[in-house]
């Protein structure tokens, strides 16, 4: 019987065509979840450089169609203009997105939180945490009602992205309103989020098979077997996100002041300047992101005010000291502190540091300053006084004498001077040096 089908079969199909068939029935699984996944670390505070990264990398995954794109989240939070971008971005995404908090110890505090909810999938690894979103203005300054405001606006946008996800929304707005933050396994008991997963394979693993809904509609993820892309930051990305510590911000400031202070007191340097000027340039773009202190700003620029009025005024170092003092005192409160937006600290090192490099440059400048008013003179005519001349006649009391290879008229200022004798010259006047005798 098994002849008779074998014959028939064969018949039908060549050899040939048996082993495609073959082939392709066995191969079929494996071509239908070989599919592609991009990558992204988002690993500092959120500010438009990580806003336009994380656009980048949608834009790559629906580019691509990637199955999905995965955030490796850990950021203690940023600005919330770049978190509504971000998560309108992602609301908006063709591609499914996945929020991975991770690695073990990581966190989404602030704005990560936001980032987090309005993802399709979320998941965390073990050891993390999310929460904390209570709003803060860049200056510090808002009064009650400004205060309910602007926390009655991140408690609604918060509401809106966890009810979209079908996340718990209770919980969302007390993260807003009283900044709770829980662990990875409070997260999931809670519905914030969907999964947790070990690792980068376990999460595409745990996702795979599961339905998204997207805007165009619903689509399965087949992931189990997928290769990941990492996507890394481009080179300017790198530059503005580093730009972004506040550490850095300062010193490029302080770089930028020093410059334009050079240029100020050489005119013509240009270079000087045009350094200066681009880093304070710089240096604001990157304090735009941050919660800057102007009063303590306005202590620095005082302080290096005061630097350079020591150079011009003998005030015995007072105005040095006073200019030391302004500046660490603005430096230490230049970035106001927050227990949310703790991600905008400045180390007491850097300010240490750097207010003595400062104090000790100036103070290079004045100690030099007061060397050269002290020193002889070097060119011009006052150049000569100090200086051996020798008489090239009899000095009775006038007569010529040779200095410098050049010849003057000379008055001996006491007995005669005969020729070819040493002298020293005590004074100039009008075109006329008086010398005396040079003593053995």
């Amino acid at each position: 019987m098994c002849a008779i089908l074998k014959k028939i079969f064969l018949n039908q199909w060549s050899t040939k065509r048996f082993c495609i068939f073959f082939a392709v029935i066995f191969l079929l699984p494996f071509f239908s979840f070989a599919q592609k996944v991009i990558s992204i670390n988002v690993s500092e505070g959120i500010n438009p450089s990580s806003a336009e990264y994380i656009q980048q990398g949608i834009e790559k995954a629906e580019k691509e169609n990637a199955q999905c794109l995965i955030i490796k989240l850990n950021t203690p939070g940023g600005l919330l203009t770049s978190t509504r971008d971000i998560v309108t971005n992602i609301m908006q995404s063709e591609v499914p997105v996945i929020v991975y908090i991770s690695p073990s110890g990581a966190h989404a505090g602030s704005a990560g939180t936001f980032i987090t909810l309005a993802s399709n999938i979320a998941a965390m690894a073990p050891g993390t945490n999310i929460g904390a979103a209570h709003p803060v203005t860049l200056d510090g300054k808002m009064d009650a009602v400004m205060t309910e405001k602007v926390t009655n606006d991140a408690s609604a946008l918060i509401r809106t992205i966890s009810e979209k996800r079908g996340r718990n929304v209770q919980w969302a707005d007390e993260a807003v309103r009283t900044s709770v933050s829980i662990t990875e396994q409070e997260a999931l008991e809670k519905n914030v989020i969907n999964i947790v997963a070990v690792n980068e394979k376990d999460l595409l693993n745990q996702v795979d098979g599961k339905q998204v809904q997207l805007n165009k509609g619903t689509k399965t993820l087949h992931t189990k077997n997928a290769t990941v892309e990492d996507l890394e930051m481009g080179f300017f990305q790198k530059v503005l996100s580093r730009l972004s510590d506040p550490n850095i911000a300062y010193i490029i400031m302080m770089l930028g002041f020093f410059g334009l202070l050079f240029e100020l007191f050489n005119p013509g340097a240009i270079f000087p300047g045009i350094v200066g000027v681009i880093c304070l340039i710089l240096a604001f773009y990157s304090m735009s992101s941050m919660p800057v202190n102007y009063a303590a700003l306005a202590l620095i620029i005082f302080g290096i005010i005061l630097y350079l009025l020591e150079i011009k005024i003998v005030s015995h170092g007072m105005l040095a000291i006073g200019g030391t003092i302004s500046v660490l005192l603005g430096s230490l409160f230049l970035f106001r502190s927050s227990p949310v937006e703790d991600f905008v600290s400045l180390s007491h090192t850097v300010v240490f540091s750097v207010t003595t490099v400062t104090a000790l440059f100036f103070i290079f400048l004045v100690t030099m300053g007061l060397r050269a008013q002290k020193a002889k003179p070097v060119s011009g005519a006052n150049a000569l006084i100090g200086q051996t001349a020798t008489t090239l006649g009899t000095l009775d009391p006038s007569g010529q004498v040779s200095v410098v290879g050049e010849i003057w008229r000379a008055v001996s200022l006491s007995d005669t001077i005969g020729p070819n004798e040493n002298v020293i010259i005590k004074e100039m006047k009008e075109l006329t040096l008086y010398v005396e005798h040079e003593k053995a």
